[in-house]
């Protein structure tokens, strides 16, 4: 018998029923419109005492946190965490060991900084680095007067190198890490360029007023300043700030009344005097906040800069938006990641429950107190402050002046 054949409303009809079951059954999915939080790995969960103590005294929390669980309940606790974050992520370089040290060419390696850069003046020493090399690193052109390397950060490297000259190192800090397109090695805050330089060192932090202050602020629970009034960070910030008391004392969002205010706030906070300056007290004015939001410029993988680490060391909890890899980068336990959570509401519940009590907040502060430092040792270690040494290391395995040109 021949087959009649089906019309397209019959075969339309059969589709849209199949498409049904497979949706249904969840082989097809749609894809949902994302948020600026993205979707969490693991929500953090927090454990409420069954008496909330809105507390203001930091060292009490430290005691209170001492008798109930201590530095090595802490290590047995979070141990899965601190093993996980002390292994080699990829993150960060690896430091020089002293079975490379037979790579090295030279015993001696002379760095010139031409132009203006971020690189505080302090910078300038002579170091002595591993394998029994010294570096010199100096601003000077008379202390170095035949250089082997010439490092540039504003300023443009020669467009070619003779043989002879003294190798173009060029600097990169920002989130783009944007090459000259003419230097010989390229530092970056990225583990994939040739050396890395984190902002986790002290140098990032000269001149600054390290009063902590034990006291913290109960009523107004959240610190943020921002002077780039970028449109996705201040809409974020918003979207947080609305939903928990907090000063902002930048030109973005500004509540306390116009810029400086800190200083207002806490008097004991004055650096000099004569010439204030807002990043004389940045680390004493936060250290009065439980809570510092840190948002990025840009979220890029490995850029966490000094936004996060000034909040740090102040001795409050940062609360992160920024770079997904953030905790190759900061001790265990000790930031609250914005974007594990599913929503500002949650994230802003949670902050609350911590800020009410002393033992599950002072726990984000036992890195510090217990030694446990994770991956973050090697963010130090990686940084600014190590880095004449380890660009000397790099330049003595090329040779310096008498580096090849290509």
């Amino acid at each position: 018998m021949q087959l009649k054949p089906l019309n397209t409303f019959t075969i339309t009809l059969m589709l849209f029923f199949t498409f049904l079951i497979l949706f249904f059954s969840g082989f097809l999915e749609f894809p949902s419109v994302s948020s600026s939080i993205q979707q969490p790995f693991t929500t953090p969960s927090l454990t409420l005492s069954s008496n909330p103590n809105p507390f203001t005294d930091l060292l009490s929390a430290f005691k209170t946190w001492d008798s109930q669980m201590g530095c090595s309940q802490f290590k047995l606790k979070r141990h899965d965490l601190i093993r996980l974050l002390s292994n080699s992520s990829g993150s960060l370089q690896e430091p020089v060991s002293h079975s490379s040290c037979n790579l090295l060419k030279m015993e001696h390696v002379s760095v010139l900084v031409k132009g203006w850069t971020w690189v505080p003046d302090n910078l300038d020493n002579l170091y002595s680095c591993q394998c029994g090399m010294s570096c010199l690193w100096t601003k000077s052109p008379v202390l170095a007067d035949k250089p082997d390397a010439l490092l540039f950060e504003t300023a443009t490297p020669p467009l070619q190198r003779h043989s002879g000259d003294p190798l173009r190192v060029y600097m990169d800090l920002e989130a783009g890490r944007r090459r000259s397109g003419r230097e010989d090695l390229f530092i970056s805050y990225h583990a994939k360029d040739d050396v890395q330089s984190t902002y986790a060192g002290a140098l990032f932090h000269n001149g600054r007023n390290y009063h902590i202050s034990s006291y913290k602020n109960n009523e107004t629970l959240v610190y943020w300043s921002s002077s780039r009034c970028l449109s996705q960070r201040n809409q974020l910030a918003k979207s947080f700030l609305r939903l928990l008391p907090h000063h902002s004392f930048g030109k973005c969002l500004n509540n306390v009344g116009g810029l400086d205010m800190a200083l207002s706030f806490y008097p004991e906070c004055t650096n000099d005097a004569n010439t204030p300056k807002w990043w004389d007290h940045l680390h004493c004015a936060m250290s009065h906040y439980k809570f510092v939001l840190a948002i990025e410029n840009t979220v890029t993988e490995s850029y966490v800069t000094e936004k996060l680490f000034y909040a740090l060391d102040s001795g409050a909890v940062p609360i992160y938006f920024g770079a997904p890899n953030v905790l190759d980068f900061v001790p265990p336990h000790s930031i609250i990641d914005g974007t594990k959570f599913r929503s500002m509401e949650e994230l802003a519940s949670y902050v609350k429950a911590l800020a009410n009590d002393p033992v599950a907040y002072a726990e984000y502060h036992a890195w510090r107190r217990c030694g446990v430092l994770g991956n973050y040792a090697k963010a130090r270690a990686t940084s600014l402050d190590t880095l004449p040494c380890r660009l000397c290391e790099a330049v003595s395995k090329k040779g310096g002046r008498n580096a090849r040109t290509e």
